[in-house]
């Protein structure tokens, strides 16, 4: 075990990296290219004693994630809102590539952030094929918004939606393909399934988005899909408690299951009555209804177990 790692800040662009090692105190510019980011890790002094802290940036992380992991070297992806809430905390107010990458290494070390677990291959095959389903859904459901008001030239738009239909259809069977084909991943979604409101699209979602389901705390399970409460006070004030941030595609399947949830199950049921009793805003308890439910499943998924009724 290493007790001082060597922390090391990357700030990602689409053509390049900047990186700042802290020990050596060396700023360097690469490629972000797999061949660029493979010769930088082979010249690192301490692979196993280092850190590296980075901003997630969508597509323009997965080439340094997936060299990351393969090297075997722990990583940190950062909110880039919490990142530079830290900036500015510390007095950071200059911004270019090279200073957020000292920035992201000084914001490892001075938090004591702790690594990423590492995502096995099919799980980010599964991810994939989730994102792209949902980029179709949303483009079939504008489709059909035009169809309805009359758009339609030529046919092109039924044309269009017809296709749609057969690549979400084939997406889907992609999807459960590779779900029957991992032995872990099919026992996790036969788990969540076994639960109230949970159906082939929430359980695939958690399996694709939520890696770290079974693995942390209720209180960090509810704060990763955006669905923790937090605190608004000062003094004598008492503000109002709303969520915020988290994981906006993981909040809305939960939402979807937590309507189901009240609806098919007497537990959740008279856990919604008793919420809307307290605070009279049907939303607040649904989203309390979709908290509870999210905890139920980390719990199962820690355990192993199916649901209770």
């Amino acid at each position: 075990m290493t007790i001082h790692p060597c922390f090391i800040g990357c700030d990602i662009a689409k053509h390049h990296l900047d990186l700042f090692d802290e020990a050596s105190g060396t700023s360097l510019r690469i490629a972000n290219t797999s061949p660029a980011i493979a010769a930088w890790l082979s010249g690192l002094a301490d692979p196993a004693g280092s850190l590296v802290a980075f901003e997630a940036t969508g597509p323009y992380d997965a080439t340094l994630r997936q060299a990351l992991e393969q090297a075997g070297l722990r990583f940190v992806r950062l909110n880039p809102a919490r990142a530079r809430d830290f900036a500015r905390a510390t007095g950071r107010l200059a911004k270019t590539d090279a200073i957020d990458a000292r920035m992201l290494a000084a914001m490892a070390r001075s938090l004591a952030l702790e690594p990423d677990a590492p995502v096995e291959p099919a799980r980010n095959a599964l991810a994939q094929l989730h994102k792209r389903r949902d980029q179709l859904v949303a483009i079939r459901a504008a489709e059909r918004v035009r169809l309805s008001e009359g758009q339609d030239q030529g046919g092109s738009l039924a044309r269009h939606l017809a296709w749609l239909d057969d690549e979400i259809d084939t997406l889907e069977r992609l999807i459960s393909d590779a779900l029957c084909a991992n032995e872990a991943l099919a026992r996790t979604q036969a788990l969540l399934r076994s639960a109230p409101g949970v159906g082939h699209v929430t359980a695939t979602t958690l399996i694709a988005l939520m890696p770290e389901l079974g693995h942390v705390s209720p209180k960090a399970i509810a704060a990763l899909a955006g669905l923790a409460p937090f605190n608004n006070d000062s003094g004598r004030h008492r503000g109002k408690r709303s969520i915020r941030g988290g994981r906006s595609r993981v909040r809305s399947a939960l939402y979807m299951a937590a309507l189901a949830a009240k609806r098919t199950c007497q537990r959740f049921k008279a856990f919604y009555d008793a919420i809307l009793e307290r605070s009279a805003a049907a939303k607040v308890a649904l989203i309390a209804v979709a908290r509870k439910l999210l905890t139920i499943l980390n719990a199962m998924i820690k355990t192993n177990t199916a649901f209770q009724p």
